[in-house]
């Protein structure tokens, strides 16, 4: 749900977790895939199905994964184009205001949620931001 100053740009349902993903957040690294992915994907990816897939997340949208909230500090050049033709992100812990590699999502440092079949992944974005849709 959003308010009226939001608009939701990306969102999504999680219909699997892979056995490693938790590994992964030990290191700071939530990694998503859609739904359809190579199997050797699985493993280390939280898969989803999008419903609203309008662009990709910029500074200052909000990241929202199942009960938690993060602002996004920096993005790669590559990740609209992944997330919206492939369902992939790469969503980093590290506190980045520039992204290292091209896919990176970063925000701010700390422990990222261990999701569940059903959870929600969402991108925000206030609506008085350049390019908002």
């Amino acid at each position: 749900m959003t308010s009226p100053a939001t608009t939701t740009v990306y969102e999504s349902v999680v219909t699997q977790v892979g056995e490693q993903v938790e590994a992964f957040l030990a290191h700071g690294l939530l990694i998503f895939f859609a739904d359809g992915s190579p199997a050797e994907l699985h493993d280390i990816s939280v898969l989803h199905t999008a419903s609203t897939a309008v662009d990709g997340p910029r500074p200052g949208d909000t990241v929202h994964v199942g009960d938690t909230s993060l602002e996004v500090l920096a993005v790669g050049d590559v990740v609209g184009d992944n997330l919206l033709n492939l369902g992939h992100l790469d969503l980093k812990a590290d506190g980045r205001s520039q992204a290292k590699l091209p896919g990176d999502v970063c925000v701010r440092k700390g422990d990222l949620p261990l999701l569940a079949v059903g959870d929600t992944f969402r991108i925000t974005r206030s609506a008085g931001e350049e390019g908002s849709p």
